[in-house]
């Protein structure tokens, strides 16, 4: 069994390797957090139902508390001021234009975010593996709305079309939040107990998971050499 690290007070005995692994996590999270609810804040002009514009509000105000968890985190193990060091990242994620649009970045980029936080619930950092056992807990409880409606519009005379080029980008969107597979740092990680499996291995069962939906609304996988992203080369993409 790895070794954990307590508290911050223990973290500033680690090696540097350690808690450089430890600080890119921690903004890489920051920053899916703050995406999410920015998403979310600049959507709501599309939403007309109001139980579901309520709804939006309240995850919306819960991804800004996962974000100030992580602002905490960071805070605390002594690297400073995470909003300024992912700020330059955020024009990564784009604003949708439409509420297909907003379904079709709640189906991929929400998705994806969930899935890589279950690789850090064994953190050998136990702040963060503590902090991030409660925003999965609250994760969960939220509805997937954006698959639920985004095969409603597929269902719609000429709304597969529309929503196969939005989950295009998408898709290459939500994979770069994965990181690249196979690299040192990930093996590092994965051996200083910082998270669970290599950035492919996620990226693999992520897709899996997104299939069902996909076949249920006659959504097909871009060809890989237009996404943008290193895949795993045993990927299985096809349905």
């Amino acid at each position: 069994m790895r070794p954990t690290v307590a508290n911050p007070k223990e973290l500033r005995e680690r090696p540097e390797g350690y808690r450089s692994l430890l600080k890119q996590m921690i903004e890489s999270q920051a920053y899916r957090e703050i995406s999410a609810a920015n998403l979310l804040g600049h959507s709501l002009k599309f939403v007309d139902d109001l139980a579901l514009k309520r709804e939006i509000v309240h995850d919306l105000e819960e991804e800004i508390e996962h974000y100030q968890a992580t602002v905490s985190l960071y805070r605390d193990a002594g690297f400073g001021d995470v909003a300024q060091a992912i700020r330059e990242r955020l024009n990564r994620v784009p604003y949708p234009e439409s509420w297909l649009e907003l379904s079709v970045a709640q189906f991929l980029f929400d998705r994806a975010g969930k899935f890589h936080l279950r690789e850090y619930r064994e953190c050998s950092y136990l702040p963060y593996s503590k902090a991030v056992t409660r925003i999965l807990e609250e994760e969960e409880q939220h509805e997937d709305f954006g698959a639920k409606f985004l095969e409603r519009f597929c269902a719609e005379p000429g709304g597969r079309p529309k929503a196969q080029a939005l989950f295009d980008r998408w898709l290459g969107i939500s994979l770069l939040s994965f990181g690249r597979p196979g690299t040192a740092g990930n093996a590092s990680a994965i051996e200083a107990g910082l998270k669970g499996r290599d950035s492919g291995e996620v990226m693999k069962e992520f897709l899996e998971d997104i299939k069902p939906t996909m076949r249920a609304c006659g959504l097909a996988f871009p060809p890989r050499e237009a996404l943008g992203v290193e895949l795993p080369p045993d990927v299985a993409w096809r349905l």
